[in-house]
């Protein structure tokens, strides 16, 4: 049985426009036919018809930066420390097919809990539960000044966090190795840290030597890897050890994009977090003023010098990442192609190429994916409006007509009323500390008798 897919536009991703009175042809989830309407082979007794003529066609989105196993973090606690694992994996498929429902067919994830989406990865392609094609990493490797290295000494990194802290290059080639035998599709290195933590600022956690030791053993082993790297050093020595993509990239100098463009380096970008959360972030939250101002630092440096790299010819995946409370699934995912044509200069062609057919080069199985052409698979988001036009469209969920997945329509009902469990986030008791200045101040009065309120027996 065929179906046959009527498009009012059709974007392939393969050009940079769209075309008018298009038929998609798919057969086994794979396309067979693309063409002008008047030129598809016709319809034969069984066939079915998918008529979006009204309607904009094009392939399934990519996220290349979403981490299933966080919950919509608002600590980073909340990440490694208080939902159990298991816990974590039936939650993160829950994330993964809302993500879906957005638009984003395929995700890969740089950083999870154990191996929580490794099985989330699995369960999907064994055909048990419905939800994107999934690309993943393990655990990032992190040394002292990386991320995940971020409780005191005396707790150290737990066997529950999204890192494993590898002090040396033999411990961190150790960790890959075991990975590589759990079946993760690429290595995740945490070079550095943040601009906002005052200990480490953006040092890169591993020198020259280690940094190219590990990348060259991942690689023997037939792995891509893929860093996370805001600083200039961090920068540096990951693209001089030949790494597969560098996630931030927002301090990087004239230096590193020289060894970046010399060894073939990606970059993803991932403004998405930083933006949100100079937009959303309030006066009440914890990380305020400190996250977003040094966020609006990166965000000035990010949009200096990654125009740089684009001229250069450096190629940009397209990732968000997804999975904090100020990302959360599903919600922000398309958000990040204004920020290509915002900050970075894309035309809204080259942002939703960079979602589709270049994430498609880093994903697992990426040659069937990304692209609409015959022997792909028919993948396909289904858009009221025109994306070309307007990019902004795309965050829009009333906009969004229909999912597809090999052809198939995606018919999932989730329930948008979850409620957290008693241990699923850290424990906050009170947000200040009641001083009697600080308790005049919320109350009135002065610091010696301030009003009380009524208490009841």
């Amino acid at each position: 049985m065929k179906r046959y897919i009527k498009c009012g536009k059709l974007f392939t991703a393969a050009e940079d426009n769209a075309k008018a009175d298009q038929t998609l042809v798919a057969e086994d989830g794979r396309i067979t036919f693309i063409g002008p309407s008047d030129q598809a082979p016709p319809p034969v007794g069984g066939d079915e018809t998918l008529d979006y003529s009204d309607y904009f066609v094009l392939p399934g989105l990519i996220d290349a930066h979403v981490h299933l196993s966080y919950g919509n973090a608002q600590t980073e606690e909340d990440i490694d420390l208080f939902a159990s694992v298991e816990f974590r994996a039936l939650r993160g498929l829950y994330s993964a097919q809302r993500v879906l429902k957005a638009g984003f067919t395929s995700i890969a994830d740089p950083a999870t809990t154990g191996v929580v989406t490794l099985a989330i990865r699995d369960a999907i392609e064994s055909g048990m539960f419905i939800g994107p094609r999934v690309t993943t990493s393990g655990r990032q490797i992190t040394n002292r000044q990386g991320l995940s290295d971020w409780y005191p000494t005396f707790i150290g990194v737990p066997v529950t966090s999204i890192g494993v802290l590898a002090r040396t290059a033999e411990e961190g080639i150790a960790e890959i190795r075991t990975q590589v035998k759990q079946g993760v599709d690429f290595i995740k290195i945490a070079m550095d840290g943040d601009a906002m933590n005052p200990a480490t600022g953006l040092i890169s956690g591993y020198n020259q030597e280690e940094t190219t030791a590990m990348v060259t053993e991942a690689h023997r082993l037939g792995k891509k890897v893929v860093v996370h790297a805001r600083g200039a050093e961090a920068i540096l020595y990951s693209a001089r050890a030949g790494v597969d993509v560098i996630l931030h990239g927002s301090w990087m100098d004239d230096e590193g994009l020289e060894a970046i463009v010399e060894n073939g380096c990606y970059i993803c970008p991932t403004l998405s977090l930083v933006v949100n959360d100079i937009d959303f972030t309030q006066p009440g939250d914890g990380c305020y003023p400190g996250f977003p101002d040094a966020h609006r630092r990166e965000l000035e440096s990010a949009r200096i010098v990654l125009p740089k790299a684009r001229e250069a010819g450096v190629p940009f995946l397209y990732g968000t990442d997804c999975g904090f409370a100020v990302t959360p699934y599903g919600e922000w995912n398309a958000r990040e192609l204004e920020h290509y044509v915002t900050y970075l200069g894309f035309s809204p062609a080259e942002a939703l190429q960079s979602a589709t057919r270049v994430n498609a080069e880093f994903v697992r199985r990426g040659d069937e994916v990304g692209l609409l052409e015959p022997g792909r698979r028919a993948d396909i988001l289904v858009v009221d409006g025109d994306p070309l036009a307007d990019v902004r469209i795309l965050q829009d969920k009333s906009r969004i007509k229909d999912v597809l997945i090999e052809g198939e329509p995606v018919e999932l009902a989730l329930n948008d009323d979850i409620k957290p469990t008693a241990l699923e986030k850290s424990y906050s008791m009170w947000s200040n500390v009641y001083t009697r200045e600080k308790v005049a101040e919320i109350m009135g009065g002065d610091q010696v008798t301030p009003p009380l309120r009524a208490r009841t027996a």
